[in-house]
């Protein structure tokens, strides 16, 4: 093997990160006094939100006989089963079993399920996954934070999207800086195949790396419309999060890609898009075909990836163009190995200057 290459499989089992926020679902979408069934790490979630407006997430399983408790009904402040009409509140404590008579013994303090901590902020619902199933402590890492906005700030429009593909494969994807001459080339954005020779720093930050603020030498279209003098910064965090900051002399443009497993061969993608553009919400219905389109064509190419992926083959990171992808994976293995000794994180990077075409 040439030492400047690496060999590597994209992922090693199928074990997701725990004790890490990831994200659930756009605030908007769960209206109070309702819930919301979702899968996510291969695990079945009801996510619910009281009449009060405070959200929850509960485990999706009666503990009785296993049913989905999302087939029962949730007056706004608990969920009662649809079987035998248990009931369980925001916490997951039981607090009904119908069949009991008045001189029964039994305690309802042993009957229960998963109450996931959950926090809105920005617009957005996360929900953390604890490394082990029952412990339901305080969470110890914050949840991410889109930069230069609010708590309370809601985002300007949503998109969502499944990927066909393992969240390794597809957080690579959106780190990997050689794709895009060949992946997304449009009219609006750039000429499929051109290239240049490109040099940018990063840094290390919270539970991962940043490309650091730099002005953009090159303009999308996109970016002629933001005017001005952009400069552009890139996060990428685990467990799967990509913000990219567009700063022009007044304005911000914030693109927000969260990737949540649904399983090992299902990726959920929400992109969310902040601005504090006036001007830019009347253009959205312009816009949101062409932001779409562009996420699409990154869809259509982790598809075709995925077809050979089921093979097995051995793959190749090479120097320096894939040094953000062994970066993911170092990072990655230290917050495991930092859960499982009970320890803080420690980042292995430093900062470093890529360059790539």
């Amino acid at each position: 093997m040439n030492s400047s290459s690496t060999a590597f499989s994209l992922h090693e089992g199928s074990n997701f990160l725990r004790n890490i926020w990831y994200y659930g679902l756009p605030a908007a979408d769960l209206k109070p006094g309702r819930c919301q069934a979702k899968v996510l790490l291969g695990e079945p979630i009801l996510f619910c939100r009281t009449t009060s407006g405070k959200p929850f997430a509960l485990r999706n399983l009666c503990p009785h006989r296993g049913i989905p408790l999302h087939y029962g009904r949730f007056d706004g402040e608990e969920v009662e089963c649809p079987y035998h009409g248990w009931r369980f509140n925001a916490h997951g404590h039981c607090t009904l079993i119908p069949s009991l008579t008045s001189d029964s013994d039994v305690d309802l303090k042993h009957f229960g399920v998963f109450s996931y901590p959950v926090r809105e902020v920005q617009g957005n619902l996360w929900i953390f996954f604890p490394a082990k199933e029952r412990d339901s402590s305080e969470p110890s890492i914050e949840v991410p934070l889109v930069p230069g906005f609010s708590a309370d700030t809601q985002p300007q429009a949503v998109q969502k999207f499944i990927f066909p593909g393992h969240l390794d494969q597809v957080f690579i994807n959106f780190m990997d800086p050689s794709h895009a001459p060949f992946v997304h080339g449009a009219w609006w954005w750039r000429k499929r195949g051109k290239l240049f020779e490109k040099a940018k720093t990063f840094d290390p930050s919270p539970y991962g790396f940043t490309m650091r603020r730099h002005p953009l030498l090159r303009k999308s279209w996109a970016h002629h419309i933001l005017g001005g003098h952009p400069e552009v910064e890139i996060i990428y965090r685990l467990p799967g999060i990509r913000i990219e900051t567009n700063y022009s002399d007044r304005h911000t443009f914030c693109f927000l890609i969260t990737l949540t497993p649904i399983n090992d061969q299902e990726t959920e993608l929400t992109a969310t898009y902040y601005w504090t553009f006036p001007w830019l919400a009347p253009l959205k219905p312009l816009l949101a075909p062409l932001a779409r389109e562009f996420l699409n064509q990154d869809l259509r190419i982790v598809a075709k990836q995925s077809e050979g992926l089921k093979y097995k083959p051995p793959l190749t990171l090479i120097k320096e163009a894939d040094y953000q992808a062994k970066w993911y994976y170092q990072i990655k293995r230290e917050y495991e190995k930092a859960t499982q000794e009970g320890r803080e994180f420690i980042n292995p990077l430093k900062t470093q200057v890529l360059r790539w075409r």
